[in-house]
């Protein structure tokens, strides 16, 4: 992953006071500076945007040192439209946190352009944060397919694991393709793709075991839709891991229906990873 701080996004709403607490806590964990940074829109012509943009900065500020640790804060005031100033502070970033919802320029974060806007083009790792974390579960969840926005995943999957003593879960969620049930042999030619599939995600899995010695990791190939798999995983993780891109029940996430799915209905916070240097 790329060396920088972990960057989180506020407006002073609850939503993202809880995505403040999830960064420091990340923050503190791995080690790295959090910057905490603010989209002032401009207001109607006679009210103080700006008193009330660096209040809402100073707040943040303060609940992030309350959190404890001795991670380096610091704030900036941003300007302009807010996908566009986030996306920007995403290219320099280990990784960016918003909350679910907010006001003025976050609000419907993940129902609506905004979230959607950011985790799909931002320049690394962005990280929604729904619901307050009440619970730690020890596991981490990520979905893999192969795909390069996948080993993305798998890569900040792993440095997450890792920070916190977690166990790692890789789920492979294998749909069967399209084919006409009057096929000849329909049965046993799915029956050998799947366990083809199996096979070469679980070497995926081999190579990261070998590679990092340090992480417990596990895996899981079912025949399922990947959103509910990961649903279902999500129930006892502290995070959900997934590309921004990829193959077969991954492609098209966060603009398409897997994305939408992890994102709406997760028990965790969700991490969507993008590959950096890929045109957005």
């Amino acid at each position: 992953m790329m060396a920088g701080p972990i960057v989180v996004g506020v407006d002073g709403s609850k939503p993202s006071s809880v995505a403040v607490e999830w960064a420091a806590a990340d923050a503190r964990r791995r080690r790295l500076p959090l910057k905490i940074v603010h989209v002032c829109e401009q207001w109607p012509e006679g009210l103080d945007s700006r008193k009330y943009c660096l209040g809402t900065l100073e707040a943040a500020a303060d609940s992030a040192r309350a959190a404890g640790g001795d991670s380096e804060i610091s704030t900036e005031l941003l300007d302009g439209n807010v996908i566009e100033a986030l996306i920007g502070q995403s290219a320099s970033t280990d990784s960016l946190v918003l909350g679910s919802r907010g006001l003025g320029g976050f609000a419907g974060l993940m129902l609506g352009s905004v979230g959607l806007g950011v985790a799909g083009h931002a320049a690394g790792p962005v990280v929604i944060v729904r619901v307050p974390t009440t619970a730690e579960h020890g596991r981490i969840v990520v979905g893999d397919d192969g795909s390069e926005a996948a080993r993305e995943a798998v890569a900040y999957a792993i440095e997450q694991a890792r920070a916190r003593h977690a166990r790692l879960l890789a789920v492979y969620a294998w749909q069967a393709p399209i084919v006409s049930a009057y096929a000849p042999d329909y049965g046993n030619l799915l029956e050998d793709s799947f366990q083809e599939e199996v096979r070469t995600a679980r070497e995926r899995v081999g190579r990261w075991r070998k590679d990092h010695p340090d992480v417990e990791i596990a895996d899981q190939q079912v025949r399922e839709h990947p959103v509910p798999a990961l649903i279902k995983a999500s129930a006892t993780a502290d995070l959900v891991v997934v590309g921004s891109r990829g193959l077969g029940g991954f492609a098209s996430a966060v603009l398409g229906s897997v994305s939408h799915g992890v994102l709406h209905r997760a028990h965790c916070p969700v991490a969507v990873v993008r590959p950096r240097g890929k045109e957005s």
